[in-house]
């Protein structure tokens, strides 16, 4: 028998729903503490960390999106209260921007995020949304749903005037990771839509045979060529990325989707592009001030509006879920976690 004690895990949120059988598994090989509702409050939370109240712990598990965020955000202040120990945190959710994974990173603490569980859900609603803004699906589904024949007959006779098929418009993706990759082969096999992107870093040609993509190293470049333009690239905080500037970029009547962060996009300078017309519609599913929307983007039939639900399929529960323990088996058993975030930022990184 080893005299090696188990690694510690401080499980945060919800119990384990999806996966028992992994679970059963992870709590065999881990010590798992789990913190009290009120434990996770911010103050409370910070407190227990300075009193070392769960020991030398080794990760940090979060396997739900929408519990065990109490404490609020991981930043300057929580970050460097964690223990020595501790080497990574592993969590539901795609987006990060609640945690500052460059201060983890500082600190030795690998994040892994659940971006390719949600990958399939959120490249779907990227492709309802694009087939909204494309087929003015909202002026239509508004004027169905308002019961009045003026209305109904209204779309049923203009709505076609402006709509548009996907197949041969070009679709501008900015960010091409799981979620960006993933919507550019449902669009370019179903949909016969053209490809453009702009990412950090270009991928091998090799990866993206399949889709013949046009790379744009500069942002601008790739918002003048797009008839439609989609975002899915993280948050890191700081400024919005489509800003007032940005928008005057974008080829006059494009259509704009963003499946990524609310914060990307300054919802003023959105709805005066699509006010004047330059834009010519938006499907939004996130928001600058969520869960308040922008009452302006309410009011327009041709923006096509979704609650923060792309990535909401069970599927992604269960995938989120299983990932966030795989992630700190593969770490801490294995040496190597599957989906990091901030590995290049670490020391001795390459």
């Amino acid at each position: 028998m080893s005299s090696n004690p188990k690694p510690v895990v401080l499980h945060i949120g919800d119990a384990v729903k999806h996966n028992p059988e992994i679970y059963e598994r992870f709590a065999s090989e881990f010590t798992v503490i789990r913190p009290s509702a009120e434990e996770r409050q911010r103050e409370p939370f910070l407190q227990a960390l300075r009193d070392r109240k769960w020991g030398d712990f080794d990760a940090v598990f979060r396997p739900f999106w929408n519990t065990g965020g109490e404490m609020g955000r991981w930043d300057k202040e929580l970050i460097p209260l964690l223990p020595k120990s501790m080497k990574i945190y592993a969590s539901a959710g795609a987006g990060y921007d609640w945690a500052d994974v460059d201060i983890m990173a500082e600190h030795g603490i690998l994040y892994c995020n659940g971006a390719q569980a949600s990958s399939e859900a959120v490249a779907d609603m990227a492709i309802f949304h694009i087939l909204s803004v494309f087929r003015n699906l909202t002026w239509s589904h508004l004027a169905a749903r308002s019961g009045d024949p003026a209305q109904w007959t209204e779309a049923h006779k203009y709505a076609t005037m402006t709509s548009h098929n996907p197949r041969g418009q070009t679709l501008g993706i900015v960010g091409l990771g799981n979620i960006g990759l993933t919507i550019a082969r449902k669009a370019h096999a179903g949909f016969g839509m053209r490809i453009a992107y702009h990412d950090l870093v270009r991928k091998p040609d090799a990866a993206v045979a399949d889709l013949q993509p046009a790379f744009y190293e500069r942002l601008a470049d790739l918002l003048a060529a797009a008839d439609c333009v989609v975002l899915a690239t993280p948050y890191a905080g700081g400024r919005a990325l489509i800003d007032r500037e940005r928008l005057a970029r974008f080829k006059p009547g494009a259509r704009f989707v963003n499946i990524a962060r609310g914060a990307l996009v300054d919802e003023d300078a959105l709805v005066e592009s699509l006010q004047s017309g330059h834009l010519f519609a938006a499907g939004l599913d996130v928001f600058q001030n969520e869960p308040h929307v922008h009452p302006a983007l309410r009011a327009m039939r041709n923006v096509t509006l979704t609650c923060h639900n792309a990535g909401g399929a069970i599927e992604t529960n269960y995938g989120f879920e299983r990932l966030a323990m795989e992630n700190i088996e593969a770490l801490l058993l294995r040496g190597k976690a599957l989906t990091p975030v901030n590995a290049h930022l670490m020391k001795g990184s390459s």
